[in-house]
């Protein structure tokens, strides 16, 4: 496999509020796999001086921007005056690395993704985070419907159960029969 110098990481939704609760009795966890992937496939593209792009989701106090979002199975998440709502530890932005937070599921949905991914020449989008089902899968599609090609690193995502993670990858797939990889994938790839 090989990685273009127009590729981009997008490392969606991997914030403290996440993990908060978890201990290390649940390493085993999803939610840890996903992360401690996460940092291995973050690591390829820092070394090799390829453009990362952090998003984060994150509300209002008075909630008037979560729309639709509390109608299905989610509660109260990513307030904007949240500690938890900040960065995960593990996968923290360093400098030089581009930051945006989003209000609704897909980064791409009212924020300026596209203007910074046409900046940087990006036609390459390697995704990572969570959730597979939601987050992961609304971007990837508009990915696609914006032209881009789609690379999401299947044991660094996570999603809302097994099925919901499996059935959201069947989907992306339909979309882009290639777009499927692993972190070994990316370790192993050639930097073009």
């Amino acid at each position: 496999m090989k990685i273009s110098k127009n590729s981009a990481l997008l490392v969606i939704d991997i914030q403290q509020e996440d993990f908060k609760e978890m201990i290390p009795e649940n390493a085993d966890a999803p939610e840890w796999k996903c992360i401690r992937n996460a940092k291995r496939v973050l690591a390829v593209f820092r070394a090799n001086n390829l453009p990362v792009i952090q998003i984060k989701e994150v509300h209002r106090a008075d909630m008037v921007d979560f729309g639709r979002e509390l109608d299905g199975a989610e509660s109260i998440h990513c307030m904007e005056d949240s500690p938890y709502t900040d960065y995960a530890k593990l996968t923290y932005p360093i400098k030089g690395e581009y930051l945006i937070s989003k209000r609704r599921y897909s980064a791409f949905f009212a924020t300026d993704l596209e203007i910074l991914l046409k900046g940087l020449r990006v036609n390459t989008l390697y995704l990572i985070g969570g959730l597979t089902d939601v987050c992961i899968h609304y971007t990837a599609v508009d990915a696609h419907q914006h032209d881009y090609y789609i690379k999401v690193v299947t044991d660094a995502v996570a999603g809302s159960s097994k099925e919901a993670h499996e059935y959201a990858l069947k989907a992306i797939k339909y979309l882009q029969k290639d777009s499927l990889i692993t972190v070994n994938d990316v370790e192993s790839a050639e930097i073009e």
